[in-house]
């Protein structure tokens, strides 16, 4: 269901409606600044694709998120005049909470972790017969981030590795479906919310701790089940990092490169600069910097 052939036909359909995202080099690593993307997050690519290649109803679109996937799924509708209800728990942070508002959806805070929000919008679903758009657990969805997968391949032509941060595993599962083994895929996970490690160790998606700095991107209860074949088959490795290092992969991309990005969205170069990754010294590494919906001055 989610190979090069779909994906491609994927870009092509959302190509309008998002940003071909800049590879920028800093100290020998490159960065796929997928932060620049629109509603601040590479969630818009498979937000689009899940509204562009699904049949929308009258009651319009549903969808649960920590924030980002809310705010690109909002940013979307509003786009292409759909109405759409977003429901975030509590520990979304305020800015990713503004982008929707902002996005015009209407947004229910809903619970404490992303596990209440998912349940209070499957109940929305089944009273209104609204589109659920799932933040990874959808083809579409898949489809959608693997085109960042494509992106690197021609930005990249010689790339060894990617590192790609993993919540439910929609972004890693679709770049790994595009690179399907020509490139190694390094997922990476914070120490207090160990999906995909847990999954692989156990050989199915299992429940997991959902503690961490970035848990309002990375840590839902468990991978996606369209995700895990694709990555048992084409992930090379989950690899773990702490909090304190996430932090200090966000000061650093800030300080060397004015890069604002989220805990989720630096917890993939947090693996390079605490060396849970250490590449080898001609490898060519690429690092999704995958979230910016957080605010400078707290850095």
């Amino acid at each position: 269901m989610i190979d090069r052939d779909r994906i491609g036909e994927a870009a092509g359909l959302i190509a309008p409606y998002i940003r071909h995202t800049p590879v920028i080099d800093l100290d020998g690593a490159a960065l796929k600044l997928e932060l620049l993307q629109h509603a601040g997050s590479f969630k818009t690519r498979g937000a689009f694709a899940n509204l562009l290649l699904r049949d929308i109803p009258q009651a319009g679109v549903v969808a649960a998120s920590g924030g980002n996937h809310g705010a690109a799924v909002a940013y979307a509708a509003m786009r292409l005049g759909i109405p759409a209800k977003i429901f975030v728990p509590a520990i979304s942070s305020p800015m990713k909470i503004e982008r929707i508002r902002r996005y015009g959806a209407q947004l229910v805070i809903a619970g404490e972790r992303y596990a209440d929000a998912l349940a209070a919008s499957e109940e929305w679903t089944e009273q209104s017969g609204a589109l659920p758009v799932h933040a990874f657990d959808q083809p579409e969805t898949l489809l959608g981030q693997g085109t960042i997968g494509m992106e690197i391949a021609q930005q990249l032509p010689d790339v060894d590795t990617v590192l790609v941060a993993v919540g439910g595993g929609g972004l890693v599962g679709g770049i790994a479906a595009w690179f399907a083994g020509d490139a190694k895929i390094v997922a990476v996970e914070p120490e207090g919310a160990p999906t995909l490690a847990l999954a692989l160790q156990a050989g199915m998606p299992v429940d997991a701790p959902t503690g961490s700095v970035a848990a309002d991107s990375l840590a839902p209860k468990r991978v996606g089940e369209l995700m895990f074949p694709i990555a048992q088959a084409h992930v090379d490795r989950s690899v773990l990092v702490s909090d304190q290092a996430i932090v200090e992969a966000q000061r650093a991309l800030w300080y060397a490169a004015n890069i604002v990005a989220e805990p989720g969205g630096a917890a993939a170069y947090a693996a390079l600069l605490s060396q849970a990754y250490r590449p080898q010294p001609a490898e060519r590494v690429c690092v999704v910097i995958s979230g910016g919906n957080s605010a400078a001055v707290t850095l």
